[in-house]
């Protein structure tokens, strides 16, 4: 591919062009090309008149080689190929009609003098060439130059910007040729109508397409389609044109923006609140973008954006109340639960109509943290779930659109993440508008510090993504390029760029003094008028309005902020769910808060999901499986025959009955379809044949919920924060993220830490995502063992020193108080009901899960159908069944512990023969803490010696988080002691020796009496 793009642009160089024309004419071959020049008139076949030639011998020859190189172009001489190539020739009148879009070679004797009819001169061909060139390199390289700077301070550092004229300077053409006529090539609509045009005009038609305020970035894009959609709507004459209407429409949305931000700066001079002044024109971009889009059929739009202009957005874009912004400003109590957060990192969800095109829209902002870009993932999960329950498979009802900032573009890995998202199959959100609000500086930091790249935006490049800049002072340009960004994302359904280049006239918030670093820029940016002011004298010179009419404008939506403004002062609360971004439409109504369904099933269920589970296609005798997958179906079946379950079989019991009740289950991760530890296989994969699968959790009841499972791209960060995103949309769904070890998801930490552990106390916001984290000590080194279990305890909100009152509802009223769910499970059966109980709960909680390694295939890590039938249900604490638990009188010391180490544990009692001395208990649910069944179970064994056993380093783990809750639980009557590896820096050693001597150590210490 690199070769063929380079010979291609070599092709098109001037220098080539000029050799290809000096070989055509100057070549060994003359005689022959002169003939296929000659022949080249057939290309108008109005009379016989015009192929006086092709009577003969030569227009057969001609014929010949055309046919010869039609079946193969080597099997000619190469200057043949050349012609043939060139698009010059076309088969006589009798065989095929005239070719759309080609050009005979007579046609270069426009203005050159040549007579009619006859093969056209060095020079002419040269010309025309080199002015192909020149139009190409104006659209590859035209935006070099482009007037796209407001304050005209900084443009790209790139070789040859310094004016248009470096663009042709390598042609030689002089003043005496600016009139000369030139056949316009099919790679340009400059011409409108007109098939050929002056010298002179068709670089000044090129100069105000490519070099004045909008600078088109789109020739890396590899589809000729696309190219010739993105010339057609830049290039054709006219397109800028705007009625006086139009006009005025900008105007009055360009004077709300403004305005917004002068009313608040005016009322709340002290506050931070990160204004749009200096970018106000994204204002009346975005509305253009929602215009343009609602008429062509999109009914839900979701925004993503950071805090900068956040405020405008949601007064003037979903038009909420400004009652309830200006309220954000008074430092009120809430109404309602929660911590809350600021106010330019609120959500909201506004259901309006669109008063341009008279049709309903959804419009969601999504709430974000002041992380930049951490939401754009969060934006398209959302998104793709929203155009999953509408059933709209090509996005052309729901669209995402992101806004960002220019240093955050470039800079923030996320961005790339979620830009790789965009084609594939199971998280494409059908095209993505992205607005770049680009002040041409990060805090205090420069462009020329803050990246490598020309612009801010390259990153699009790697998905073939147009990249439209665009001078924010230019409204009508602003528009344009608006228009046509919505359009072709409903024309092409893929990401585009919008850079839309402004300044930002205070510092990074309005108490931020930038005089500091940025002098000149700020010496200018006090001289500059903002751009109503700048539009306004415009449209005032050209007579559209009057002075009057734009005073008049202005002073009607001041008058809507200060009566907005007085409604505010009577609020007494502010409320957080006004500021909801996805709620949850009759879910919660109706419903004991208290009350969870019950999660075990018939056994008859359990029985023919696993049949269906452990069944190969149904059309087994052409589906070719695997031998070693045959025997892994055939051991299913087995399970399914004698009524037990493994980790896999647990597992697909809890989706298999969740769709059979019209739940969608959503798997996603890297590798989640094997398993990374081979052990899932809901897909099997054809042996025979590419992209033949089955997936049988698809194919279990014939009115089931879908199944989706998903192998993700390599990416943490995006994914995980995609998940949440589509696990916030429908509360009636179960959402789940496999690591593919437990501790890559530190990779997502910030979608860890600032949407999931605390999405409900910021923004009131539930999701009850499921996070699968293969966790466990087993000899595999540092990055292979522990999911920093210890991180997500630390940011579980109960408090270790409050023993909650017990009742009948104490597990559930836990797990209504605290923000996440953190669990480590040892058996099958509880796996399964944990994963159901996840929709039986009346509320949503995201569910961290240590899930097994080693376990997935332990002999003993097996479950009955009992534990999983109906009246079963999941056990936070799974108490000593054997001798121990028999006499607990007896017994000298009870081992607490969590996770795959009690299997290591009851083998070494059993070999210390100590099963009626040693009480082991497994803590499956460690967060919220079952304060309650701790105090019952110590109680039972008042004699013994109370353990907290785990196989992570002191520092790690569980213990920390337990311990205070130990003492909590048992009043201080009692100690609880730590058995386990000692406090380390690293979460595991890398060496197999010590491994297995630390791990013998623990149970040896554990396991004494």
């Amino acid at each position: 591919m690199h070769r063929a793009h380079t010979a291609f642009s070599l092709a098109l160089s001037p220098m080539a062009h000029k050799n290809f024309a000096t070989w055509l004419f100057k070549s060994g071959t003359s005689q022959k090309v002169a003939k296929a020049t000659a022949a080249a008139a057939v290309r108008t076949y109005n009379s016989a008149a015009a192929e006086p030639f092709a009577n003969g011998s030569t227009a057969t020859y001609v014929e010949e080689m055309y046919n010869a190189w039609l079946r193969d172009p080597a099997s000619v001489h190469t200057s043949w190929d050349a012609y043939f190539r060139s698009n010059t020739y076309t088969s006589p009148p009798n065989l095929a009609p005239v070719q759309a879009n080609t050009l005979p070679l007579t046609a270069f004797s426009l203005g050159g003098g040549a007579v009619a009819g006859a093969a056209p001169d060095s020079k002419t061909i040269d010309d025309h060439l080199a002015v192909q060139a020149i139009i190409r390199s104006y659209q590859i390289r035209g935006h070099n130059i482009a007037h796209l700077d407001p304050l005209e301070i900084n443009s790209p550092e790139l070789p040859g910007n310094s004016s248009t004229k470096s663009i042709y300077a390598n042609f030689s053409f002089g003043e005496q040729d600016m009139e000369r006529q030139f056949k316009l090539p099919s790679t340009t609509f400059i011409g409108g109508d007109e098939a050929s045009l002056p010298l002179k005009e068709i670089l000044n038609r090129l100069e105000n397409v490519y070099c004045n305020k909008i600078g088109v970035e789109f020739m890396f894009i590899n589809s000729l389609e696309q190219c010739n959609w993105i010339r057609k709507h830049f290039e054709t004459p006219g397109v800028l044109n705007f009625s006086p209407e139009e006009k005025r429409l900008i105007l009055a949305r360009l004077t709300r923006a403004t305005g917004f931000e002068a009313f608040l700066a005016k009322k709340y001079s002290s506050e931070k609140r990160f204004g749009l002044e200096g970018c106000e024109i994204m204002i009346p971009a975005l509305k253009e973008i929602i215009d343009v889009s609602t008429e062509l059929g999109v009914e839900s739009v979701i925004m993503g954006m950071p805090h900068r202009g956040r405020l405008n957005t949601l007064a003037n874009v979903c038009r909420k109340p400004l009652n309830q912004i200006f309220t954000q400003f008074a430092g009120l109590e809430a109404a309602d639960d929660g911590s809350g957060d600021v106010k330019y990192h609120l959500g909201t969800y506004i259901e309006r109509l669109n008063r341009v095109t008279n049709k309903n829209i959804r419009l969601a902002v999504v709430a974000n943290p002041s992380h930049l870009e951490a939401v754009d993932p969060v934006v398209q999960g959302k998104t793709r779930a929203e155009q999953f329950y509408r059933g709209d498979q090509e996005g052309k009802k729901v669209m995402s659109i992101l806004i960002h900032g220019d240093a955050a573009f470039c800079g923030q890995g996320v961005v790339y993440e979620t830009m790789h998202l965009s084609d594939l199959p199971d998280y494409t959100t059908h095209g993505t508008i992205h607005v770049v609000a680009n002040n041409q500086i990060g805090f205090t930091t420069d462009p020329r510090f803050s990246r490598s790249s020309p612009y801010c935006t390259d990153v699009a490049r790697v998905v073939n993504a147009p990249i439209f800049h665009v001078n924010a002072d230019d409204p009508e340009a602003v528009m344009h390029v608006c228009k046509v960004a919505a359009e072709w994302r409903a024309t092409f359904h893929k990401d585009c760029v919008i850079d839309l280049v402004g300044y930002r006239r205070n510092g990074h918030n309005e108490i931020d003094e930038p005089m500091f670093t940025q002098p000149l820029m700020y010496q200018k940016i006090r001289k500059h008028k903002n751009c109503l002011d700048l539009y306004a004298d415009k449209l005032i010179a050209e007579g559209t309005v009057t002075g009057e009419e734009v005073k008049s404008v202005a002073a009607k939506y001041e008058n809507i902020c200060e009566e907005a403004f007085a409604l505010a002062k009577t609020e007494t609360h502010v409320k957080y769910k006004d500021w909801l971004d996805s709620p949850w439409s009759g879910f919660f109504e109706g419903k004991d808060p208290l009350k969870v369904a019950p999660t075990g099933v018939k056994e008859e269920t359990l029985i023919h999901i696993g049949n269906r589970f452990s069944m190969p296609p149904p059309n087994a005798a052409e589906f070719v499986i695997h031998k070693g997958l045959m025997r892994v179906l055939a051991a299913r079946k087995n399970m399914v025959d004698e009524k037990i379950a493994d980790w896999a079989l647990g597992e697909a019991m809890a989706f298999g009955s969740l769709l059979k009740e019209g739940i969608h289950v959503r798997l996603s991760g890297q590798d989640v379809e094997r398993g990374t530890f081979s052990h899932r296989h809901h897909v099997l994969h054809h042996q025979l044949v590419d992209k033949a699968t089955y997936n049988s959790l698809q194919h279990m009841y014939p009115d089931q919920a879908p199944y989706s499972v998903s192998n993700s791209s390599l990416s943490e960060y995006a994914v995980l924060g995609f998940e949440h995103g589509y696990s916030m949309t429908n509360p009636n769904a179960l959402v789940l993220w496999e690591a593919q070890f437990g501790d890559f998801s530190n990779t997502a930490q910030s979608i860890i830490d600032q949407f999931i552990s605390s999405g409900q106390s910021k923004w009131v916001r539930q999701s009850g995502l499921v996070m699968l984290l293969p966790h466990g000590m087993e000899g595999m080194g540092p990055e292979h063992s522990s999911c920093r279990v210890e991180r997500f305890l630390q940011m579980s909100s109960d408090d270790p020193d409050y023993f909650p009152p017990e009742s009948d509802e104490f597990a559930v009223r836990q797990l209504h108080d605290i923000n996440w769910i953190v669990a480590n499970c040892t058996t099958p059966a509880n796996y399964y009901h944990i994963l159901r109980r996840q929709i039986a709960l009346p509320f949503r909680k995201p569910l961290i899960l240590c899930t097994p390694k080693s376990l997935l295939r332990h002999p003993e890590a097996k479950s009955p159908f009992s534990e999983m039938s109906e009246g079963s249900e999941f056990q936070r604490i799974i108490p000593d069944n054997g001798p121990a638990g028999q006499n607990p009188a007896n017994v000298k010391k009870v081992v607490f512990c969590s996770g795959r180490v009690y299997y290591d544990l009851t083998k070494m009692r059993t070999e210390k023969q100590l099963e009626s001395d040693v009480a082991i208990l497994r803590v499956e649910q460690v967060s919220p803490f079952p304060f309650d069944l701790v105090k019952e179970q110590a109680n039972l064994y008042k004699n013994a010696e109370l353990v907290w056993a785990q196989e992570e380093h002191k520092n790690q783990g569980s213990w920390t988080y337990v311990q205070p809750r130990f003492l909590t639980a048992l009043n201080h009557s009692r100690d609880v002691s730590y058995t386990g590896r000692a406090a380390s820096a690293s979460t595991a050693t890398g060496s197999k020796a010590q491994h297995i001597r630390e791990l013998n150590a623990l149970l040896n210490d554990a396991i004494s009496v």
